[in-house]
């Protein structure tokens, strides 16, 4: 099926820290998994990194639909 990736800049400065949620980004593969759903992180932030907030200063180079769900993805300004 069709793939739609919806997403909103973010902003953020030195030290700041964002956590993703269901409005960035929202993502449908056009199936009525939506949790299924695995994100790529193919050119990481240039200044930062995305992090699972369970290991903090790891950077994560994928994620799930669920782990957004659940708010454990975040966007971290160095």
């Amino acid at each position: 099926g069709d793939i739609v990736l919806l997403t909103k800049p973010v902003t953020l400065t030195e030290g700041d820290r964002v956590t993703l949620t269901t409005d960035v980004p929202v993502a449908t593969d056009g199936t009525s998994k939506p949790e299924k759903l695995l994100y790529a992180v193919s050119l990481p932030p240039v200044h930062g990194q995305i992090e699972h907030i369970n290991y903090p200063g790891v950077p994560i180079s994928s994620y799930s639909q669920l782990d957004v769900v659940a708010q454990k993805v975040s966007d971290v300004h160095d």
